[in-house]
């Protein structure tokens, strides 16, 4: 869970992470990942943004927009401005939509999709490899026969492995 709470402030544009928004009603779903405030533009951007089981990418996306649905409607009313809603969605594999691109472009600055799916890909290598030593260092500790050290092997093998393939993969 993220703790830092943070607002920049610079005049034009406001951007705001990880912080609920304050509106007049209650709305369930008031915490975006980003919220990026054009006040030249009369502009908002909600970008909210995760890390998805590889079925459920373009689920997500749909989950995410919709759940933004109350928000957008009361920041247009308040902050008097264009709100768009932008689901960032990335398979724990690398998976994109078809949408993807698009929703990215419409963020402000240069945006590598192949690095971003890079970070995603990262990511799970880096759960899996913790898992799986958890795994081994545990039969590592229990026993000492051939069987199990073979196994430990394999398993260590298997996580060079993965970790070679999802970063030479991209």
């Amino acid at each position: 869970m993220q703790k830092s709470v943070e607002t920049i402030q610079g005049g034009k544009v406001t951007i705001l992470w990880n912080q609920q928004t304050q509106t007049d009603r209650t709305i369930p779903n008031n915490k975006l990942d980003i919220i990026i405030r054009d006040n030249e533009k009369g502009t908002c951007m909600l970008i909210d943004i995760a890390i998805s089981g590889e079925r459920n990418v373009i689920k997500k996306e749909a989950e995410k927009i919709l759940k933004c649905i109350d928000l957008t409607t009361e920041i247009q009313r308040l902050w008097n401005v264009k709100t768009k809603v932008i689901p960032v969605i990335i398979g724990a594999t690398g998976t994109i939509s078809k949408s993807f691109r698009k929703y990215v472009n419409n963020i402000p600055g240069k945006h590598e999709v192949k690095e971003l799916q890079k970070t995603a890909i990262l990511g799970t290598a880096h759960i899996l490899r913790k898992v799986l030593m958890q795994k081994y260092n545990r039969f590592n500790t229990e026993t000492n026969d051939i069987s199990t050290m073979n196994s430990n092997n394999r398993i260590a093998a298997t996580l060079y492995s993965l970790g070679t393939y999802f970063v030479s993969g991209m």
